[in-house]
């Protein structure tokens, strides 16, 4: 095999290697998510918890006994919206901004969001 043919095979494999790392990663990170969503739920019913403005969890209050979740939820998130700006050119900030009208648009009543101005109304 020539060295040009050999160099293109090993990018091939390389390719795909990561290629397959990426869509694992991103399984994981969705598995992650969904486990975790019917507690999101449950704390956002009870008020505990809404959606800001940047598309990410925030307490609401002083009860803050779920943080491990709302921390993971929260740096998954910031993954996603990562590779998603990434994809389109931008940064992970307009990603989660978008995210967040996105998440209010279909929130339910009695949940909290934060306004663009930062203000915290109940829907």
């Amino acid at each position: 095999m020539n060295q040009k043919r050999f160099l293109w095979f090993v990018a091939t494999v390389v390719a795909g290697v990561l290629l397959f790392s990426a869509s694992a990663f991103c399984a994981d990170i969705k598995a992650r998510m969904k486990n975790r969503l019917p507690r999101i739920i449950e704390l956002k019913a009870a008020g505990v918890i809404g959606e800001n403005n940047q598309g990410y969890l925030a307490f609401l209050g002083a009860n803050q006994s779920e943080q491990a979740l709302v921390d993971a939820e929260n740096q998954d998130r910031q993954l996603v919206y990562g590779a998603i700006a990434k994809q389109q050119g931008t940064t992970a900030a307009v990603v989660g901004q978008r995210r967040a009208l996105q998440i209010a648009a279909k929130a339910k009543p009695g949940e909290w969001l934060q306004d663009a101005g930062g203000k915290w109304v109940q829907k």
